[in-house]
Formats: C-alpha cells, sequence, structure tokens
C-alpha cells in the first residue's frame, strides 16, 4: 500500500495545523492514503498538540480508518481512510483546544457522508490562534451555507483558556455535490453589530468598556451608521471558566460579513481588547474584498470540492490560504488562480481566487 501513499510534507509555508487539516480531511474524502511527515516542523512545540490529535481521531472515527503515529509530539503520521458513514461522533480536546478548528476538519467530510451526522466537540470555544465560536456562527455559517448546504450549531457551553471545558454540537445531511459560490460584490456597509462578553468571575463593566472603545474606534471612519455592540454576561450554566471577548461584524448591502475580534487576557486593557477588534474590522473593510481574512482560508477546500466555478474577491492572500491552496491542488484535481483584481480605486488592495472545482459527487446518495 505505502507505493500509493500521498506524501504531505508538513513543514512547508504555513507549517501548522492546517496543513493536516486540509489534507486529512482530503484523504478522507478521496480516500487517499496519507503520510504527514515534519507536523508543525517551525512551530515552538512541534508534532501534534492535543487539538491536532482530537481532529485527526475524529476524521478516522468518521471514516472507520487507520491511523498510526496518533500520539502527542508526534512529528510523521500515516492515515488510511475508509468509507465515511454518518452518525454520532465525538471530539474531546480535553484542552482549551479549539472547538472551530475541529469543526473545520471534520464538516467537509461529513457532508460526503452515507447519513446524517451529530458531532460533538469539546474544548474552547473563544480561544486564542483561531476562530471564535461567535465567528463561525455570525460569519463562517451564513456564508458557507452558499455553497448549498445547511448545519446546525448549538453551543451547550463555553470554555476558555487555560481549561476548556466548552463543547458544541454540529447538526449535518449529508449532500450530493457542493455548488461553487461567487463572492466578488463587496457592497457598501449597512450595519454593524456585534457582541462583547465576559464569563465566570469578569464584572460585565468589563464587556461595556470592550464595547465602548470598539464604538468610538470604528466611529473615527465611519460616521453614519448605528454600531450594535451588546455586552453580556455569559449564564454561568452556560460557560466554564473565565474569559472574555469581542466580536464585531460588518454586513454589506451584497449580503458580505466581515468581521474583526479580540479575546481579553489577564493584565490586558479591556479598551485596548475593543479597539484591537475594531482596528481588525476597519482594515478587513479597507482592503475591499468580500471575505475578510479569516474566511478566505476556511473556504479553499470547498471551492476545490464544488463543482464548477467559484470566484472570491479578498484582501491580500494570507499565508494561510496560499498554503491551503497548494494541498487542495496536490491532493484533488481542482485548479486555482489568484489574480490581482482590476480596481477603479487604487487604495484598495483586492486579489480575486478563481478555482475550477473537482465537482466531487457523494456515491452513497
Amino acid at each position: 500500500m505505502d507505493g500509493d501513499r500521498v506524501e504531505i510534507d508538513g513543514g512547508i509555508m504555513e507549517g501548522g495545523g492546517q496543513i493536516l487539516r486540509v489534507s486529512t480531511a482530503l484523504s478522507c474524502l478521496l480516500g487517499l492514503p496519507l503520510r504527514v511527515r515534519c507536523i508543525r516542523a517551525g512551530r515552538s512545540q512541534p508534532g501534534l498538540r492535543p487539538q491536532h490529535l482530537s481532529g485527526l481521531e475524529i476524521v478516522r472515527d468518521l471514516c472507520e480508518g487507520k491511523l498510526e503515529g496518533g500520539e502527542i509530539g508526534s512529528t510523521e503520521i500515516t492515515f488510511t481512510p475508509g468509507k465515511i458513514k454518518g452518525g454520532t461522533h465525538i471530539a474531546d480536546t480535553k484542552t482549551a483546544g479549539s472547538v472551530c478548528l475541529l469543526m473545520q476538519v471534520a464538516m467537509p467530510c461529513v457532508l460526503f457522508a452515507a447519513s446524517p451526522s451529530e458531532l460533538h466537540f469539546k474544548g474552547g470555544t473563544n480561544a486564542e490562534m483561531a476562530p471564535q465560536i461567535d465567528y463561525t456562527l455570525m460569519v463562517f455559517k451564513p456564508i458557507v451555507e452558499k455553497f448549498n448546504f445547511t448545519f446546525h450549531c448549538d453551543i451547550k457551553k463555553r470554555g476558555y483558556y487555560p481549561q476548556g471545558g466548552g463543547e458544541v454540537v454540529v447538526q449535518m445531511s449529508p449532500v450530493k455535490e457542493l455548488s461553487a459560490i461567487n463572492l466578488t460584490e463587496r457592497g457598501t456597509v449597512t450595519k454593524i453589530y456585534g457582541r462583547a462578553f465576559v464569563a465566570g468571575a469578569l464584572p460585565i463593566k468589563l464587556a461595556k468598556d470592550m464595547s465602548a472603545a470598539a464604538v468610538r474606534c470604528i466611529r473615527k471612519e465611519i460616521r453614519d451608521l448605528y454600531i450594535n455592540i451588546q455586552p453580556v454576561r455569559e449564564p454561568d450554566d452556560q460557560a466554564f471558566g473565565t474569559g472574555s471577548g469581542i466580536i464585531i461584524v460588518a454586513e454589506t448591502s451584497t449580503g458580505c460579513l466581515l468581521a474583526g475580534s479580540s479575546l481579553g487576557k489577564r493584565g490586558k486593557n479591556s479598551d485596548k481588547v475593543g479597539i484591537e477588534a475594531a482596528e481588525i474590522l476597519l482594515k478587513n473593510l479597507k482592503h475591499g474584498g468580500a471575505v475578510d481574512d479569516s474566511l478566505q482560508d476556511q473556504l479553499i477546500i470547498f471551492m476545490a470540492l464544488a463543482k464548477g466555478v467559484s470566484r472570491v474577491k479578498s484582501g491580500p492572500i494570507t499565508l494561510h490560504t496560499q498554503t491551503a491552496i497548494h494541498f487542495a491542488e496536490q491532493l484533488t484535481k481542482a485548479k486555482f488562480t489568484v489574480t490581482k483584481s482590476e480596481e477603479e480605486d487604487p487604495s484598495k488592495d483586492t486579489y480575486i481566487i478563481e478555482c475550477q472545482g473537482m465537482g466531487m459527487i457523494n456515491s452513497n446518495l
């Protein structure tokens, strides 16, 4: 069998967990045996962390595959996929590892399962170095559903660094195929809204301060729009541990959603958290793309699997996106091109990501 294994170098380009997520999901979908070497080679703690291992294990379980080298710190794994089945599956990082990143690896797989799935993801819902669950629900979900599928996501409990303890449940039914998307018209900003949250031992005043600071920051650039950032305290029975943060979403006349978010941590002034999120949002609005910098790379695997030509207008291409494209092309027959967008406005730095999708068909349906 080894002669037919696809060899992946986990240390190139972005060099992190994303290479593992994209390549294992595609391996599972395409039935390609995989070997990934040099996993997270460039990171301060190389090899698999609990979150990456949980992601590999849920994909293994989803398709009754075989995983070798699946232990913490391992820098090489081999994965032999089986047939993707639906049903109930649990992925528990037992840390504050991001549930949103677990979702990224599992979701493409269950779209092409034989029957509906219920996925329980346990870990951090609002964690550093990953999308917050609020981003997943407010931005990722409505946009990714344009590929012609839907999913239901229920936040059972929120969890924060360092203990985690959060849980979300995702339910989805398989599809026959995915449709291509066209996200090239940014439109004008019509609404700005969001939530600033505290949980556990933190007072609601911190949420109010984050919200107020964010509004002040956005006001300097955008004067004529009502900005609604709700300060909330997460109910004690719906959050584990102590955490705080903010997400701000801009909605446009063409239905685009772009966001900025930030997390609080000990010793970090709450105004600074609010301003950080506001500045990320403003930067995302400034480049003129129809998607923000966090969504870019999350769409690549779906574009590769879809039938037909997808086009997405974005800001400068992130290293995560370049990495996702590289491995999607290596593993599928999808073809990507990235071109600088011809803008009337020279201050805009926009690109068109175009993909001729492979047109994956769910043979179970």
